[in-house]
């Protein structure tokens, strides 16, 4: 007997040490896909200015990740748990590996990167071409060589971008759906939500390692080794520098392929957590050999149209799939674009708009997740009480979001584009105004983007729309005098980049960072109980489907269009865009921040708004309906309370015995 035993408890630590396995194999690869895709996110403002393309195309990059999803996401959600899931969930892995090597590739074929500047960087700056000079030719123009041109088309290379983010976003596609629905499967239900929550806290941390690689990236020139840093006129705040994004690529590709291994060595069955009855394992064994047989018998898509005529007519979860398509509207658009919004709201250079973001953001994210976790397994919550947890504080995070719209910092003062050559503010909405009285005979570049800022506080387009006459020493410690439109006593000077904000924006910018701390803790203490909400609306075998159904719509509806409609709008706060060699438009410079806000904040207000319609719905329809989940749950509560006392009924047996045995001892 106490071999058996001792048999029965090996058994049992060894399904649950391969479940343990599982759980951090899987997340690390919620951390390596998350990490590719949060570097992704933060290198696209890189990405637009080393191709020279509007955010509306940058968005569509970004979104063909989801297109590369949604070629797979529903076939693997329903025909991946007939399948070896973690294999699949390896190869994608592997699959996820290849596509971030080839978004690398354009760096290793293009020449090098060349910024617009009316400063030469390698050229003889004591010709001072670039500044005033009355009565002369400016030699700085667009070219009208053909052959030049021509090498403009090397900014296809885009391309590679494109379709490497569209490779990575097949090989996502196994991870969430199968990873989730494995752990569902073979874990106790109310470990799941722990479970869950460590998973997504995986989900947290890939952020953080991305937001931090990118940070460093961002801060290194493009073509660092190739070039001499020493000569450049540029600075990480310059809105035309370009950090080294490929070499982030390279490195989310070595942790993609390295995540892989684990899952080639895990079993594709366990049995469920807790189960310590070798002969029940036997049993269910036995069972799923039959039920293996059967749909050989009858085929593997037998029951692929019922499941989706069930799924399709589940309120709860047709419901969710809308709040879901909302949500995600607005926090796609936030995400994608937030070091943009940094950028240029608050005037942080990329690289500390994205280290700001990771270290302020995605901690309180963290935390968020492993409590919420840990509330569902201790207070065993139900899924009515987690429908009203994640759907209150959901709407206390909302109205604290509503204060983001008082942190203003005004517009860049650029005279000729925000002010005029005085310094008073003008209407946007009138037109550029580039050319002024003190600059008129100096034949300047009306569109080059080469800003100064002046000692009177003001920014100009270039040293010769300052209206500067002499230079002094070289590279970004360039300094130019005797610029008459700026109106200072003395001697009037202007040095390379835009102004600083000032002060009072920074204070701003820490009021908002610290709400944005406050708010992502709350929110993401919320969505635990909200993705319980999803798991458990659903019949168990529908699950795998149920989930990979809910990416589909989410990823259609709002990953793929979301980038694109907000980047155009975006684009459309575009005050000043750059020129190309042969005079083309390149991307954005400057924005208009006043209206830039109103599209970031405001829109996802309104979409987050309106999701809360189908919620309120959702709390009426469970208050009168019970879910698949919780009548399954009852099931194996009263099973369990059956064996409970079927047990307690064979222990007084025995006592009796043993008690009569002594009995008659006694009597003897």
């Amino acid at each position: 007997m106490g071999e058996t035993e001792k048999r029965i408890e090996t058994h049992r630590i060894r399904c649950l040490s391969k479940l343990k396995m599982f759980l951090l194999a899987i997340t690390c690869a919620y951390v390596s896909k998350t990490l590719s895709g949060s570097y992704m996110n933060s290198m696209l403002t890189q990405i637009e200015r080393q191709f020279n393309i509007p955010t509306s195309l940058v968005g569509f990059i970004n979104g063909s990740f989801e297109i590369g999803n949604l070629l797979l996401i529903i076939f693997v959600s329903y025909f991946g748990t007939k399948l070896h899931r973690p294999i699949m969930i390896g190869v994608g892995c592997v699959v996820m590996g290849l596509g971030c090597f080839l978004q690398s590739l354009p760096h290793f074929l293009m020449d090098r990167y060349e910024y617009e500047s009316t400063v030469s960087v390698s050229g003889n700056l004591s010709s001072n071409s670039f500044l005033c000079m009355e009565n002369g030719t400016q030699t700085f123009k667009p070219t009208e060589d053909p052959s030049e041109c021509v090498k403009e088309v090397k900014s296809l290379m885009w391309v590679y971008v494109l379709v490497g983010n569209i490779i990575r976003g097949i090989g996502e596609t196994p991870i969430m759906p199968l990873g989730i629905s494995y752990i569902e499967d073979f874990a106790k239900s109310e470990n799941s939500p722990l479970y869950i929550g460590f998973i997504e806290t995986g989900a947290i941390i890939g952020p953080l390692i991305g937001l931090s690689l990118a940070s460093f990236c961002a801060n290194v020139y493009v073509d660092t080794g190739s070039v001499n840093t020493d000569d450049l006129t540029i600075t990480p705040t310059d809105t035309r520098w370009v950090g080294a994004w490929w070499f982030g690529f390279l490195v989310c590709a070595g942790v993609n392929v390295l995540t892989a291994i684990p899952f080639f060595v895990l079993p594709k069955t366990l049995p469920k957590e807790g189960l310590e009855d070798i002969a029940e394992t036997v049993k269910n064994d036995k069972e799923e050999k039959q039920s293996k047989v059967r749909k050989k018998r009858v085929g593997i898509t037998k029951d692929f149209l019922p499941f989706m005529k069930s799924l399709l007519c589940n309120p709860v979860y047709m419901l969710f799939i809308l709040i879901s398509v909302l949500q995600f509207n607005a926090f796609v658009n936030m995400i994608s674009f937030m070091p943009k919004y940094l950028e240029q709201h608050y005037g942080k250079s990329a690289s500390d708009a994205i280290f700001l973001i990771g270290i302020y953001n995605l901690p309180p994210i963290c935390i968020g997740y492993i409590v919420g976790g840990l509330i569902m397994k201790k207070f065993k919550i139900t899924v009515i009480q987690a429908a009203h947890i994640g759907c209150w504080l959901s709407l206390i995070e909302y109205l604290l979001y509503f204060l983001c719209f008082l942190m203003i910092c005004d517009n860049s003062s650029v005279a000729g584009i925000t002010t005029s050559y005085e310094g008073v503010q003008q209407d946007l909405h009138v037109g550029n105004v580039i050319l002024a009285d003190c600059n008129m005979d100096c034949n300047c570049p009306a569109k080059i983007w080469d800003p100064v800022c002046g000692n009177d506080g003001l920014s100009y387009m270039s040293a010769c729309l300052a209206g500067c006459e002499t230079s002094s020493g070289t590279g970004i410690n360039m300094v130019f005098q005797n610029c008459s439109c700026i109106q200072t006593p003395g001697n009037s000077s202007a040095v390379l980049g835009l102004c600083d904000k000032g002060q009072d924006c920074s204070m701003i910018l820490q009021y908002f960072l610290i709400l944005s701390v406050v708010s992502s803790f709350i929110y993401s203490l919320s969505a635990i109980p909200g993705y319980m909400v999803l798991l458990r609306c659903i019949k168990p075998e529908e699950k795998s489907l149920g989930v990979g159904l809910h990416a589909f719509c989410t990823r259609v509806l709002a990953g793929i269009p979301a980038p694109i409609y907000f980047g155009a709008l975006v684009d459309s706060t575009c005050l000043h865009w750059g020129t190309l060699k042969c005079g083309e438009s390149g991307a954005c410079r400057i924005y208009d921040s006043t209206n830039f806000r109103y599209i970031y904040l405001g829109l996802p207000a309104a979409l987050r708004g309106s999701s809360y319609i189908p919620a309120f719905l959702i709390l009426l329809i469970l208050r009168k309906h019970r879910l698949p989940e919780e009548n399954a749950s009852s099931e194996t509560m009263l099973e369990a309370k059956f064996t409970e006392k079927e047990n307690e009924g064979k222990e007084m047996d025995q006592n009796s015995k043993v008690l009569n045995d002594d009995e008659l001892k006694t009597k003897l």
